[in-house]
């Protein structure tokens, strides 16, 4: 580029003008003949009362008028020039104190001239001192100071930019920056010095990093101030270039950093693990949280023992240790994921596999740098080594998963797109994460055991099929909540009882887990024992609300229905359980308006049963709550959207319980469900 802002001749101040520097000419005879505009500001004379005046009787006290004119003589006779300070009478009376040069000049003729160049003392002295501190400055700084003229190009640098970029100031001058230091990013420091040549304004505090001949295998951070140089006439000169190496400070605000994102990264650990009892969700949370934050490959595996429950407390046994894996997380698809096992899958690792020791041993196993010999102790066999030498993963740690004093299984990091290694600080943040998410996965672990027990102890208390019963057709579902906490509570009877008559129960413990399975398998034993008694429904609940009350804290909500198919009626009788539903041929289903009842366990408060006809074709739907009950619903519509889905009569039992579970239950329902419906049909 040319140079920016080149001013015109006459245009603007420079240096002799700040100066003041006056010249004048005098003859041979030492008059004065020339006289500038500058002798006039200096001496205060214009030239039309200086010119054609003996410059000494002029400007020279008496007292020292002999000394100059011996001084004019020797200049003009012998040609060689004088310097030095002497004071001078001003117009307005005073002395200055002047710095002249004296010299001699010869014209065609061979006429002789002398050349005064004089100047203010006192504004030379201050010029030179600050030329002098300025000069200091620059060359004692400890701060990297340069200056580029307007084409960028390097007129001067101190020494300590000298050792910040470790090139003597010969090497930086007429050369731009990409062209004494190509391994700076020159194109963005050449860019802002470009637009402070040009705007004027200072960019300062400009960050940047790179490689100099001072350290040429490390690269440094560097902090830049750029400044416009104008010259007293405001014409853009060139740019000043404060620079420091703050490679410490950088690394000490990156470890800072970085120990910020750790805390967040376990704080958000924290909270984003563990949202559900689901072990395969708990284990890709944990993959979310250290992928890509942590590693660019995170799989999960829990020790298949510690699942079947085949193992003691402790590490893991000796032999070969079967892995299962619950989760792979990658940060972008890749020959990484291919090597991982499929989750769900076993694998079997023996001692010269890094997992094995580390869950062994319950504490890290980390290789720093995997060479193409280590692939063999990570991967699961030698296509799965070929896959991660492919994605180029070049460094591994596997943490422990350890859960109140137990290994459970493990977490495995891969790095290849991230260049650094894994250090001892990853190490620290991984088995934090793992033991956070430890805890979690143990808790997933315990609660779907306990909820495949309590569903295991319900499905045996349970009806397995429809027991065969005069005059009614009989369909039921059962169908636990998602959640492992929220299982074991409800429950169905269908009893055959004298004279052909049938009881239908439908019950629903309160409360949740394996306690609830028990208590209602209690209940529903005595509901079966009194209702083949032959006890009126109401009775039966009055018994059940004692026995409810002697198993402590247990409270229950229940309907009993009692169908004698000879005169087609029911007698039903609830406690504090929803009503149930009649579905008829020749009229839209009804809510039943029963005698509510008190939920049993309450105790001291009688039940009352109240009669209705069930003709042939007539349906009678019982369930529990966890069919119609939702948060965002209140139960009047839940209830309204339950009698239309059953405004169809004549449809099979069996679709009739798909549909009213498939339109009204969700995925991720809370609460189980029990549901049976009875048609009546002829003797």
């Amino acid at each position: 580029m040319g140079r920016t802002g080149a001013a015109g001749p006459g245009t603007g101040r420079g240096l002799l003008d700040v100066l003041g520097v006056a010249a004048i000419v005098l003859d041979s005879q030492g008059r004065i003949v020339l006289w500038s505009p500058q002798a006039e500001e200096l001496f205060g004379y214009p030239a039309e009362e200086a010119l054609g005046e003996y410059a000494a009787r002029l400007l020279v006290g008496e007292e020292h008028l002999g000394l100059v004119l011996s001084l004019f003589e020797k200049v003009m006779s012998e040609g060689s020039p004088w310097a030095g300070v002497f004071p001078v009478h001003h117009k307005d009376g005073g002395t200055r104190l002047t710095e002249f040069r004296n010299m001699r000049l010869e014209d065609r003729e061979g006429r002789l001239y002398a050349l005064g160049i004089a100047s203010d003392q006192a504004t030379l002295r201050r010029l030179e001192r600050d030329l002098a501190l300025s000069l200091r400055l620059v060359s004692q700084s400890p701060i990297g100071l340069a200056v580029v003229d307007t084409d960028l190009r390097y007129v001067m640098v101190n020494p300590a930019l000298e050792r910040i970029n470790g090139l003597p100031a010969e090497q930086h001058l007429g050369r731009r920056v990409h062209e004494a230091l190509p391994r700076l990013d020159a194109a963005a420091i050449e860019a802002a010095m470009r637009e402070v040549l040009v705007t004027g304004v200072p960019r300062l505090d400009q960050f940047t990093t790179g490689r100099t001949p001072a350290d040429p295998h490390q690269d440094h951070a560097f902090s830049a101030s750029y400044y416009r140089l104008d010259d007293p006439a405001g014409r853009p000169i060139g740019v000043a270039a404060s620079i420091a190496d703050v490679t410490e400070q950088h690394k000490t605000a990156q470890a800072i950093a970085l120990a910020r994102q750790r805390l967040a990264l376990i704080a958000d650990a924290s909270v984003r693990i563990g949202t559900t009892l689901d072990l395969g969700v708990t284990a890709r949370e944990l993959g979310d949280m250290a992928v890509p934050r942590l590693a660019d490959v995170a799989t999960i595996d829990v020790l298949d023992e510690v699942l079947t429950g085949d193992q003691p407390s402790g590490t893991a046994p000796a032999g070969t240790v079967r892995f299962r894996a619950l989760a792979v997380k990658a940060a972008r698809p890749g020959p990484a994921v291919q090597a991982a096992d499929p989750v769900g899958t076993i694998a079997r690792y023996d001692d010269t596999r890094l997992v094995t020791r580390c869950v062994r041993t319950g504490r890290p196993a980390l290789q720093a740098h995997v060479t193409p010999d280590d692939l063999g102790g990570i991967a699961r066999d030698a296509e799965a080594a070929a896959l991660l030498a492919e994605a180029g993963m070049h460094s591994y740690l596997a943490v422990p998963l350890i859960a109140r004093g137990e290994v459970i299984g493990a977490l495995g990091l891969q790095r290849a797109d991230n260049p650094l290694p894994f250090d001892e600080d990853d190490v620290l943040l991984a088995q934090e994460l793992a033991a956070r998410a430890a805890v979690c996965i143990d808790n997933a672990r315990w609660y779907q055991k306990q909820r495949r027990a309590a569903l295991l102890l319900q499905r045996h208390l349970l009806p397995h099929q429809p027991t065969p019963t005069p005059g009614l057709e009989i369909a039921f579902r059962y169908q636990p909540a998602q959640s492992a906490g929220e299982v074991g509570g409800d429950w169905f009877d269908v009893i055959p009882l004298a004279d052909d008559k049938t009881a239908l129960v439908v019950g629903d413990v309160m409360g949740s887990g394996i306690n609830a399975a028990a208590a209602m398998g209690q209940l529903r034993t005595a509901a079966r024992t009194l209702a083949e008694l032959d006890l009126d429904p109401a009775a039966v609940l009055t018994r059940l609300d004692h026995t409810a009350t002697g198993l402590g804290h247990t409270m229950a909500t229940c309907v009993i229905a009692v169908y004698d198919p000879h005169r087609n009626r029911c007698r039903i009788a609830t406690a504090g359980h929803l009503p149930p539903v009649r579905v008829g041929r020749s009229r839209p289903p009804e809510l039943l308006d029963l005698p509510t009842g008190v939920p049993l366990g309450v105790g001291g408060v009688p039940f009352e049963a109240a009669a209705l006809d069930l003709d042939v074709g007539d349906e009678l739907v019982l369930y529990t709550d966890g069919l119609v009950e939702r948060r965002d619903q209140d139960i009047d519509t839940r209830l309204r959207a339950l009698t239309d889905l059953l405004d169809t009569p004549g449809r099979p039992l069996e679709a009739t319980c798909d549909l009213l579970l498939g339109r009204l239950r969700r995925p991720d329902d809370r609460d189980d469900v029990a549901l049976l419906i009875a048609r009546a049909r002829p003797l």
